[in-house]
């Protein structure tokens, strides 16, 4: 359900996951349309630092050597197939780096919450929306929405700076995170910076549960609608 939103700048942050150098140049996992995602991701990132919300980054970043993973896919040389230490295609994207005194996490699992420092940061700045942003949709974003919502901290997903290695792995990912985003909203890039310069928006809003029942048929329509 849509209905109209606002948030204090002073007691929100934005998260940006794993906006890395992978997903732009190594073919197995490239990000489609990923040029728009952080085109989007550094609008959002702008209107952030324009007022004052605090700025937080995550890199996926693997070493196998201080794992117990059996399981985690490896290439031929034994290093991990993706995210690897060594492996330059880890750099955060020069579009969306970083500037000097914001928050930097390396991560070697899905959610940015995981063992880090983050939920602390958060709760001591006094922090209660959390804008995200990043990929893969139904991966990272999805675990670090999942925890942050179990957490307490009301979650706005932006859609259109988020993205997958698909389309329709990135609409099934939203819809699925939108059925469960309590407490939180679902906004595109141009609503998600009009809220970070104190305006008032509409936006989607879960009520009850589980309420998109979508198909093949109708998911792109139901994602345009958020």
């Amino acid at each position: 359900m849509r209905k109209p939103l606002r948030l204090d700048p002073s007691k929100t942050a934005a998260l940006f996951i794993d906006l890395q150098e992978e997903h732009r140049r190594d073919t197995r996992y490239l990000v489609e349309g990923y040029g728009t995602t952080l085109l989007n991701a550094r609008r959002l990132q702008d209107a952030a630092r324009r007022n004052g919300v605090a700025v937080y980054h995550c890199a996926y970043i693997v070493d196998l050597a201080t794992l117990d993973r059996p399981f985690h896919p490896v290439g031929a040389d034994g290093r991990s197939a993706f995210s690897d230490k060594d492996d330059p295609l880890t750099a955060i994207c020069p579009d969306v780096a970083p500037l000097d005194g914001e928050r930097i996490l390396l991560k070697n699992e899905a959610s940015a919450f995981g063992k880090s420092p983050l939920l602390g940061e958060l709760r001591e700045s006094g922090v209660e929306w959390l804008a995200v942003a990043g990929v893969w949709t139904e991966a990272c974003v999805d675990a670090t929405v999942k925890d942050a919502v179990n957490h307490g901290l009301r979650v706005l997903l932006v859609k259109d700076a988020c993205g997958s290695g698909g389309i329709a792995m990135h609409q099934a990912g939203i819809l699925n995170l939108a059925n469960r985003l309590y407490g939180g909203a679902v906004v595109d890039t141009e609503a998600a910076c009009a809220l970070m310069d104190g305006g008032t928006v509409e936006a989607w809003q879960v009520e009850g549960s589980v309420p998109l029942r979508f198909t093949f048929e109708n998911a792109a329509t139901l994602y345009e609608q958020l």
